[in-house]
């Protein structure tokens, strides 16, 4: 997945308001007293939050599975003249050097993890990578929004550089998306090079999750409609979830004494 998709991530992308979606994650963490720290953005892709988190005064780490991904966010950061490093890695197998003010895994990461064990490995590992007191923030499509928005349809889109047909289907059953994507691209010389890629996404739900996160560790689960500090609606397209890493009496008192 996402290897010569990289290529033409941005193009079709370029619709997303990174800004507001990190000032957006900024004020959740900001929710939870996390102003300022190390940050680990899982699933980052090519940069295009990461960046801007870095703008907003906190020390980013890019963790994301596709090198091709990873290539092209950390040209975006050269060419910005900014130091942010992006390592290969599995977010259900984090191993950072240093313990985590906060994790994200945004734009859809979850939705990837197909099975509750993949769920529950990243969540422990998140865990296993935050500081006492810090926290785990992330976003998933919603089962609405695969279902009614994306499922069992194709989608098209004729653009002058990229043409794309995009065909989905829903499964009831599984809570599966499987997603086939055909995507022409123009060469200098007029020509196109076609891109084949297929994904599949798992419609998660607020009690499967909220039961994951607490049998990983985490305290203080909250979840949030897209782009507000309110309770999700019946139709929301993406709910937005925090979750704090207890701090217990000895890690308080360890504290008090450094």
């Amino acid at each position: 997945m996402y290897t010569g998709f990289a290529e033409v991530y941005d193009q079709l992308m370029n619709d997303v308001n990174y800004k507001d979606w990190a000032d957006y994650y900024v004020q959740i963490m900001n929710a939870f007293g996390i102003r300022e720290g190390k940050i680990c953005e899982c699933a980052c892709g090519t940069g295009g939050l990461t960046l801007p988190l870095y703008r907003r005064g906190f020390h980013v780490t890019g963790v994301d599975l596709s090198q091709d991904m990873l290539w092209i966010a950390a040209q975006k950061a050269r060419q910005a003249g900014v130091a942010i490093p992006f390592v290969r890695q599995d977010m259900r197998q984090l191993r950072l050097h240093r313990p985590m003010d906060a994790v994200l895994a945004t734009c859809d990461g979850l939705n990837y993890l197909l099975e509750d064990k993949d769920v529950l490995a990243f969540f422990q590992s998140a865990y296993a990578a935050l500081r006492p007191g810090g926290g785990l923030f992330f976003d998933v499509s919603t089962p609405y929004k695969l279902k009614n928005a994306l499922g069992n349809q194709m989608i098209c889109e004729d653009r002058e550089d990229v043409t794309y047909l995009w065909q989905n289907r829903f499964s009831e059953k599984t809570g599966l998306l499987d997603m086939h994507l055909c995507i022409f691209v123009k060469q200098k010389d007029g020509s196109y090079k076609r891109i084949d890629e297929e994904q599949k996404q798992r419609a998660h739900t607020i009690q499967g999750l909220s039961k994951l996160l607490q049998q990983a560790g985490f305290d203080r689960a909250m979840v949030f409609g897209n782009g507000r500090m309110e309770a999700p609606k019946e139709t929301e397209h993406r709910w937005h979830f925090a979750a704090i890493k207890r701090v217990d009496d000895g890690a308080l008192e360890k504290e008090k004494n450094i």
